[in-house]
């Protein structure tokens, strides 16, 4: 009988395909990679925006204007105004006089908010029906020790260290005698507007229109496509192409390094968009392009 002998082959690739297959697989491993920073890149956006979005409710359920003893309606119905203007809605009167035509007149666009205020005779009544975590009396006199039970602060230091995901209550007193020291004792800080000595006193509506500019600011973006500020990426990919434009110009090396230190000394100092970043990257592509056909 004979037997039948197998032989097993190896198929050898030539370096030509070997290369080809190698460039393939760093190709897909590209891609992979890509895919995957892109994905982790969109969840973490996500994760910001779910953040963002419950903090701007945070911001508008948990903190309440309480007003103490206003004097005319329509002083109700500028602060409302104001109070809308920045997303506030939780209007507290404190024996307030009565809601005439002019309080809802006032308060045009935030006349919702008159409508829903909340009134109680006295302070203590609105503590105690309402669970407050801190409390924040506004000044027009920051005298020290002498004349308030609290240090004040700045509206734009308030802004940075409020908590909003504590319930927060901010006063303002009678347009005339503003609040009591027993009733800036009972707060838990005090905010004061610097201005100048010769007129200390502003407005309740202008007051409260500097300090919710400052509580809202730091609790909100700005709502305009195109002005998201750029990645640290994006400015690296920018800087490099200037890099190459200079490196294509014929001029002396020292002023080559001087002229890229300068350029990325300006764009690291800047706030620049993406999208101002692409436009100045498609620029300076056309450049180095027509440098190059010369």
């Amino acid at each position: 009988m004979s037997e039948e002998k197998f032989v097993e082959t190896t198929t050898m690739n030539s370096p030509k395909q070997n290369e080809e297959s190698k460039s393939e697989k760093e190709s897909t491993s590209t891609k992979n990679s890509k895919s995957k920073t892109q994905s982790r890149g969109q969840t973490r956006a996500k994760i910001i925006k779910e953040k963002e979005k419950k903090e701007i409710s945070l911001f508008k359920e948990n903190i309440y204007i309480v007003f103490v003893e206003c004097e005319t309606p329509g002083n109700i119905g500028f602060l409302a105004r104001t109070m809308a203007n920045f997303g506030l809605k939780n209007l507290i009167l404190i024996n307030p006089p009565k809601l005439t035509n002019e309080a809802y007149y006032q308060a045009t666009h935030g006349k919702y908010i008159v409508e829903n205020a909340k009134i109680y005779p006295t302070l203590d009544d609105f503590y105690q029906s309402q669970r407050i975590d801190f409390k924040v009396a506004s000044t027009g006199m920051a005298g020290g020790s002498y004349n308030l039970s609290r240090i004040p602060i700045r509206p734009e230091e308030l802004g940075k260290s409020l908590n909003v995901s504590n319930n927060i209550a901010l006063l303002f007193g009678r347009e005339g005698d503003g609040l009591s020291n027993k009733e800036i004792g009972d707060c838990d800080i005090c905010v004061s507007i610097p201005t100048d000595p010769t007129y200390p006193i502003m407005n309740i509506s202008h007051a409260a229109a500097i300090i919710f500019y400052e509580l809202f600011k730091n609790n909100h973006d700005y709502c305009v496509e195109g002005v998201s500020p750029s990645s640290d990426l994006e400015k690296k990919y920018l800087v490099k192409d200037m890099e190459e434009l200079i490196d294509s110009l014929d001029i002396p090396d020292h002023k080559k390094k001087n002229g890229l230190k300068t350029f990325n000394n300006i764009v690291s100092r800047a706030f620049i968009t993406g999208r101002e970043i692409h436009t100045l990257k498609g620029i300076l592509r056309r450049l180095k392009n027509k440098i190059g056909e010369q």
